[in-house]
């Protein structure tokens, strides 16, 4: 299923949300143009597990060091902006504006972009859980998304999403509850990162499953403490309702 837009309308302009999408989107411009140097650039500034839970030694500008906190600091909030090609900023992206902007109305500018932050590392320290021996660079927004998802779940669980059914040769539009879609979501990723730990590496098929569910448990928690205690009744976009009577 793909999310083509929700029917809950914000109150106020998305400010960070959109920021955070330009600033990935520059990220990869800027990892396109690194060239023979991404390999480099990503064991830098990715996550890679093995390095939290041995010592170790890392490469930096052609030499090798011990590992400081520093290192291992870095690309707990570096990673969340990189990506690994067009599909994989572009399905993020997607996710992220339609979902993200309710979320922000909700938290507030700077409390969005605290949570997002948090959801982020969150995500990362459920990779680095599942898979400690992984030296593989772990990179993408999708953890910090699926808190972003996680809080937009409880937000709004009665918001309707509009969404692409692909059926074989055919493709149908409808709208479901956010409850189902992002219910659904979160089972997914829940049994394919049950299936993982049975598997050599939690990443398996160049997925991190276990980001997934840490940084949408961490929405889930986080969402009480990050969520503006006045509520103010949000319209609905009639969009889809002037569509289906035409």
């Amino acid at each position: 299923m793909i999310p083509l837009r929700d029917d809950i309308r914000s109150q106020t302009t998305p400010v960070i949300n959109v920021t955070l999408i330009v600033l990935n989107v520059l990220a990869f411009v800027y990892q396109l143009m690194l060239g023979p140097e991404l390999n480099q650039f990503l064991r830098e500034f990715a996550v890679i597990p093995a390095l939290y839970y041995h010592s170790a030694m890392v490469t930096v500008g052609g030499g090798l060091r011990e590992v400081t906190p520093v290192d291992l600091t870095v690309p707990l909030f570096t990673s969340m902006f990189l990506h690994g090609g067009f599909m994989h900023l572009g399905g993020n992206m997607l996710y992220l504006w339609i979902f993200g902007d309710n979320v922000e109305d909700r938290m507030g500018h700077g409390r969005y972009l605290v949570f997002y932050l948090l959801c982020g590392v969150a995500a990362s320290a459920g990779h680095i859980w599942s898979s400690p021996a992984s030296r593989v660079p772990s990179l993408g927004a999708s953890g910090a998304i699926a808190g972003v998802l996680g809080a937009y779940l409880l937000l709004y669980p009665k918001a309707r999403v509009v969404t692409l059914l692909p059926l074989g040769f055919f493709t149908q539009v409808i709208q479901v509850p956010a409850l189902f879609f992002l219910g659904f979501w979160f089972l997914q990723n829940f049994l394919y990162g049950l299936f993982s730990l049975n598997v050599q590496s939690a990443q398996s098929g160049g997925v991190a499953w276990w980001a997934h569910i840490g940084g949408f448990v961490a929405g889930v928690a986080l969402v009480w403490v990050f969520k503006k205690p006045a509520y103010r009744p949000r319209e609905r976009d009639t969009w889809w309702q002037e569509r289906q009577r035409r």
